[in-house]
C-alpha cells in the first residue's frame, strides 16, 4: 500500500513540476555564460581562467560555476536545447524527493500528502523557473547534506563519510557550497547545545573544508569564494531583500509560506508545555529552530537565498504541521479526489501548451542582435549586465561586450555603478561612454538614456524593436540596413546558434 501511495505521489509530484518548469518564458540571462565555459571544457579540453569576451579591464575568470556550465552544454549538445528544461525538472523534482525522505526519517507520518507540497512548489516557483540555473545544484546538495546529517543524528554515522566527496563535487558545480560547510556547523552548535554527540560533525567538518581547495584555482579560489559570499551587490535585484521597497508586493507566495511556517512552529512551540522554563528548553530541539532562523534569515535578506528556508520550513514544517492537525478525521476517499483533481489539471495543462524553446523578444534583444548580425556591425558593444552574456554568446568574435552577469568573477568593482549612472542619466552618466566607449549600443527604451540617445547629435538609432533599439555612431551609419526576420521559429530553431568556437589543447 505504502509503495503504491508513494508512486502516485512522485508521479504527481514530478508532472507538477514539469508543468511549471515548462511555462518559463525566458532563459536564465547567464545561461549563456556557462554554455560557454561549458564549450570550453567539453570542445577546448580545459577550464576557462580568463575572459575573452569583454573589451573593458577584466581579472582572472573564477568561475564557481565553471560545472554547471559542463552540465548544461552536455545536455544541450547531446539531447538539444529542450533538455535544459527537462533537466530543470529533475533538479527541481530532485529536491522534494530528498525533502520527503528527510520527513519520512524524521517522523512516522508517511510524507506523501501532495497538497502539503504545492504551497511550497510555489513558493521558490519564481526562483527556480528560469531554466536552467546553476543554484538548483546547491539547493539539491543542501538538501541532501540535510538528510546525510538527520540520518547521523538517528545513529547511523556511516553516511557522514560521503559528505566530503561531495563536498568536492558540489564545490566545482556551485560556489553554494559554503552552505553545506555552514550547514555542518549549524549541526555542531544544535547538537552541543542539545547535549549531543558533536565529535562526528566536527570531524566531517574539518575534513570536508580543507578539500574546498581542490577547484582549478586552488587557494585563491577560496579567498574569492569568501569575497564573492560576503560582497554588497546593491545594483543586483536577486541579492536584496524580500521586504525592501521594491519587493513590497513581490515573493507573496514565498511570504505566505513564510509566515505559516511560524504560524506552525509558534503552535507547535505554545503547547510544548513542559514544568519549567528549563524543563521547556531541554526539551527543545536546538538544531532544528537554529537552521529554521538561520535559512530564514537568509529569505529576509537576499531574494536568491530565500529557497534554503523554503526548503527547511517543509522539512520541520510538515511534521508539526501533522501533529496539530492530528485529531481532525478526513475522509479515505480524500486522498484519492486530491490525487485525481491534481492529474487532470497538470495533464490538461501540458496538453494545451505549447511547449517549445521559450523565446521571449521582451527580456532579450533577439531581433536586435539579429539586426546587429545580419548588418555585420562590428565592434564594441554595450549592453546591460544582465544581457552581456546572451550577446556574447551570439555575436563573439565581431563583437565584444562592455560586460556580463558574471560580475564579480571577471570585471573589477565599480563597472556596474557606472553602467547604472549610464542608464540612469545620472551625473556624469556619459563617463561610461569617455572611459570605455562602444561602437554599437543595444538598449531598453524603458530607462531615460535612450530618449536622451534618441536626440543625440553623436549617436543614432538605426533599429527600433518593441522594447530595445540600436544604436550605432552618427559617423559609422549606413544608408541602407536589412532588417531581421519576424518568423518566431526562425529564432526558436537558431536560439542556441554561436560562432564561438574552441580547438581541442594538446
Amino acid at each position: 500500500m505504502d509503495m503504491g501511495k508513494a508512486l502516485l505521489f512522485y508521479l504527481t509530484l514530478f508532472l507538477l513540476i514539469f508543468a511549471i518548469c515548462t511555462n518559463s518564458f525566458h532563459y536564465d540571462y547567464d545561461l549563456w555564460a556557462r554554455l560557454i565555459a561549458g564549450m570550453g571544457v567539453i570542445d577546448g579540453g580545459g577550464v576557462l581562467k580568463s575572459d575573452f569576451l569583454s573589451y573593458t579591464p577584466v581579472h582572472t575568470w573564477y568561475d564557481h560555476e565553471w560545472g554547471s556550465g559542463v552540465v548544461f552544454y552536455l545536455f544541450l549538445k547531446l539531447f538539444g536545447p529542450f533538455s535544459l528544461i527537462v533537466l530543470e525538472s529533475i533538479l527541481y523534482f530532485g529536491i522534494f524527493f530528498v525533502i520527503s525522505r528527510i520527513i519520512k526519517l524524521r517522523t512516522n507520518t508517511l510524507p506523501y500528502n501532495i497538497i502539503f507540497y504545492i504551497f511550497p512548489i510555489i513558493a521558490v516557483a519564481e526562483n527556480f523557473n528560469n531554466p536552467v540555473r546553476c543554484h538548483l545544484f546547491s539547493f539539491l546538495l543542501f538538501s541532501v547534506f540535510l538528510y546525510i546529517l538527520e540520518i547521523a543524528r538517528k545513529g547511523n554515522n556511516k553516511p557522514l563519510f560521503v559528505i566530503p566527496l561531495i563536498t568536492i563535487i558540489w564545490n566545482n558545480l556551485h560556489g553554494g557550497v559554503v552552505s553545506g560547510i555552514g550547514l555542518i556547523l549549524l549541526y555542531i552548535i544544535g547538537e552541543f547545545l542539545n547535549r549531543k554527540p558533536i565529535k562526528k560533525y566536527i570531524i566531517t567538518f574539518l575534513i570536508s573544508t580543507p578539500l574546498l581547495i581542490i577547484n582549478p584555482w586552488g587557494f585563491d579560489y577560496i579567498k574569492f569564494l569568501l569575497m564573492a559570499n560576503t560582497m554588497k551587490r546593491p545594483d543586483v535585484a536577486e541579492w536584496w531583500g524580500i521586504f525592501e521597497k521594491i519587493n513590497i508586493f513581490s515573493f507573496i507566495p514565498f511570504k505566505l509560506f513564510m509566515l505559516s511556517i511560524l504560524g506552525i512552529e509558534t503552535i507547535t512551540l505554545i503547547k510544548n508545555k513542559a514544568q519549567s522554563v528549563v524543563d521547556w528548553w531541554n526539551n527543545l530541539d536546538k538544531t532544528k529552530y537554529i537552521i529554521l532562523f538561520a535559512t530564514l534569515y537568509l529569505g529576509f535578506t537576499k531574494v536568491k537565498l530565500l529557497p534554503f528556508f523554503v526548503i527547511t520550513g517543509t522539512i520541520f514544517g510538515y511534521e508539526d504541521f501533522y501533529k496539530i492537525i492530528s485529531k481532525i478525521k478526513f475522509p479515505e476517499w480524500k486522498n484519492r479526489v486530491l490525487y485525481s483533481v491534481l492529474l487532470i489539471m497538470t495533464i490538461f495543462s501540458l496538453l494545451i501548451k505549447d511547449i517549445s524553446i521559450p523565446v521571449n523578444f521582451e527580456a532579450y534583444p533577439v531581433k536586435e542582435v539579429e539586426f546587429v548580425k545580419i548588418n555585420n556591425l562590428k565592434g564594441k558593444i554595450l549592453v546591460n549586465f544582465g544581457l552581456g552574456s546572451y550577446v556574447a554568446y551570439k555575436l563573439y568574435p565581431n563583437n565584444l561586450i562592455y560586460m556580463d552577469g558574471r560580475y564579480e568573477e571577471v570585471y573589477y568593482e565599480g563597472m556596474v555603478p557606472l553602467l547604472k549612472k549610464f542608464y540612469l542619466v545620472m551625473p556624469y552618466w556619459n563617463e561610461v561612454l569617455v572611459k570605455y566607449p562602444p561602437d554599437i549600443m543595444i538598449l531598453e527604451n524603458d530607462y531615460p538614456v535612450y530618449g536622451v540617445l534618441k536626440e543625440s547629435k553623436s549617436w543614432v538609432n538605426v533599429y527600433e524593436g518593441k522594447r530595445f533599439g540600436v544604436f550605432v555612431k552618427k559617423d559609422a551609419v549606413k544608408d541602407h540596413y536589412q532588417l531581421p526576420s519576424q518568423d518566431i521559429k526562425y529564432y526558436k530553431d537558431t536560439l542556441f546558434d554561436t560562432d564561438i568556437k574552441f580547438k581541442k589543447r594538446v
